[in-house]
C-alpha cells in the first residue's frame, strides 16, 4: 500500500492521532515541550564517550606507573637498562667507593675535593653559568674531574688547552700509553667517539685513534687532575663486560674514595635563566606524536561512528505502517527541531507536485513559477484575489500557527482545483 504524502503541519495544529508506542503521551506534571532528555537516555547517548574516556585513563595510568619506579635515563648510576651504569655504580660500591648524584652544577662544584671523583656526564649541554662552576671545581678541588666526551665548545670553558680531533671510527682500541689505569684494562671500547690533541705539558694521552688519543689525562697544579673519555661505552651496562671496559671505568672513576656523578637537569639546560616559553615548548618532545595519534584515532572513530557517509537509501519498512503514523510521527520530529522552513519546503512541494498533475504541467516544469502559476490560476473562479505564487514558492512561516495556516490554503487550494 502506497502511503499518502505526510501533512508535517498535522501535529503541531493539536490533531486529535493516537500517539504511537515511539512518542512519549503527555501526563500531569511532565513539562511542556520536553524534549524527552530523559536520564536513560542520556546515559545511552554518553556511556560510548564514557567508557572510551575510561579506557583512555586507566591506559594513561598503567603507563606512568610502568614508566615510574626504576627507571632513569642514560647514565645514571640508578638505572639498570642497557643504556643506564648501575653497574659501575656497583662494583664501585663494593669496592669501597660511595657514589652521589648530583643535579645541578652548584652541588657538583660544592662537593668536589681532594677525597673526590668528579664526574660530568652531559658538559655539551651546559650552560655559562654550569660551565664557570665545573672550571672552579677543577681548579680549587684538588681532586680528580672526569669529562664525558667534551666537545670544542665545552673545552674551551673547561680545557682551553685542548681541542677536538674527529671522531674515532673504530670502537676498541689498545691503550699505547704508560697510565697504569689503561695499561692494566687493556684493550678497551673508548673509540666510537671524539678523539683530542693537545700541547700541554705532563698530559698522557692514550688509546690513540689514527694519531690522537680518546682518553687525555691532564694534570692540575692544585694535584689532581682532569680525564677526557671520548666515549661512554666504557661506562654503560651494555658493554661493561667488553674488553677492559669494567677495568678501566672502576680505575678512573675509582681512585678516590668519594664519586660526584653530575646529571644536569632539565632546569640547567636553560643555563640557570628563567625563560619565557609557550605552552607548546614546555609539553616533552614525544607528547607531540601521542597527540597526533589520539587525533588519527579519534578521526577513524568518527568514521566509523558516522551514520551517513553518502547520500539517503530508500529501505522498505520491515512493517507495515499507517500513513497517519508516519505523518504524526514526522511532524513531531519537525516540531521538536523548529524546522518550520523544512516542513513548509516539503508541504509546497508535495502540492505542486500535486496541482501540476492536475491542470496537465509536465513534470519537468513542476516547481518553475513561470509555468505553474498561470496554469494553476486558469483553473480557479476567482484567481485575482489570491497570491499563488507567495504561495506556492513563499517564503518560511513566522510561527507554527503560521505554518498551520499555510497547510490549510494549499490543502484548500488542491480541493478547489480538483472539482474545478
Amino acid at each position: 500500500m502506497t502511503a499518502p504524502t505526510p501533512n508535517p503541519a498535522a501535529a503541531p495544529a493539536g490533531s486529535g492521532a493516537t500517539d504511537t508506542p515511539d512518542t512519549p503521551t503527555a501526563r500531569p506534571g511532565m513539562p511542556t515541550g520536553a524534549t524527552g532528555a530523559t536520564p536513560a537516555a542520556v546515559w545511552r547517548r554518553a556511556r560510548g564517550f564514557l567508557l572510551a574516556l575510561a579506557v583512555l585513563l586507566t591506559a594513561g595510568i598503567i603507563l606512568a606507573a610502568l614508566s615510574s619506579g626504576t627507571h632513569q635515563g642514560r647514565l645514571d648510576p640508578r638505572s639498570p637498562g642497557p643504556e643506564g651504569s648501575r653497574a659501575v655504580a656497583e662494583l664501585l660500591r663494593a669496592r669501597g667507593v660511595a657514589t652521589r648524584v648530583v643535579t645541578t652544577a652548584e652541588d657538583a662544584a660544592a662537593a668536589a675535593g681532594p677525597r673526590t671523583t668528579l664526574l660530568v656526564t652531559d658538559p655539551n649541554l651546559l650552560g655559562d653559568r654550569q660551565l664557570r662552576s665545573i672550571r672552579s671545581a677543577i681548579d680549587l678541588s684538588g681532586g680528580r674531574t672526569v669529562l664525558l666526551a667534551p666537545g670544542t665548545a665545552a673545552l674551551d670553558d673547561l680545557a682551553p688547552a685542548v681541542r677536538t680531533a674527529g671522531r674515532a671510527h673504530e670502537r676498541t682500541l689498545a691503550p699505547s700509553c704508560s697510565l697504569s689505569a689503561a695499561t692494566t684494562a687493556g684493550p678497551a671500547d673508548t673509540g666510537d667517539g671524539l678523539r683530542y690533541g693537545t700541547t700541554t705539558a705532563g698530559a698522557t694521552a692514550c688509546y690513540p685513534s689514527g694519531g690522537h688519543p680518546t682518553v687525555l689525562v691532564l694534570p692540575s697544579t692544585t694535584g689532581g687532575d682532569t680525564v677526557l673519555l671520548g666515549s661512554e661505552h666504557v661506562l654503560l651496562n651494555e658493554d661493561l663486560a667488553r674488553e677492559g671496559n669494567a677495568s678501566l671505568a672502576l680505575q678512573l672513576l675509582g681512585s678516590r674514595p668519594d664519586l660526584v656523578w653530575y646529571l644536569p637537569s632539565l632546569a640547567e639546560l636553560q643555563d640557570g635563566e628563567a625563560e619565557e616559553k609557550s605552552f607548546l615548548e614546555l609539553i616533552p618532545a614525544g607528547w607531540h606524536w601521542a597527540l597526533l595519534q589520539l587525533f588519527v584515532a579519534a578521526a577513524l572513530a568518527a568514521l566509523w561512528r558516522a551514520r551517513r557517509l553518502g547520500p539517503l537509501v530508500t529501505e522498505r519498512l520491515p512493517v507495515a505502517v499507517r500513513a497517519s503514523e508516519a505523518t504524526e510521527g514526522r511532524a513531531r520530529l519537525y516540531r521538536r527541531t523548529g524546522a518550520r522552513d523544512r516542513a513548509a519546503t516539503v508541504l509546497r512541494a508535495a502540492s505542486r507536485e500535486r496541482l501540476a498533475a492536475l491542470v496537465g504541467v509536465p513534470s519537468a516544469h513542476t516547481h518553475d513559477p513561470a509555468t505553474l502559476v498561470p496554469a494553476v490560476a486558469a483553473r480557479l473562479a476567482d484567481p485575482a484575489g489570491r497570491d499563488l505564487t507567495a504561495l506556492l514558492f513563499g517564503t518560511t512561516p513566522a510561527g507554527d500557527a503560521a505554518l498551520v495556516a499555510l497547510a490549510d490554503h494549499l490543502d484548500d487550494l488542491e480541493r478547489e482545483v480538483r472539482t474545478s
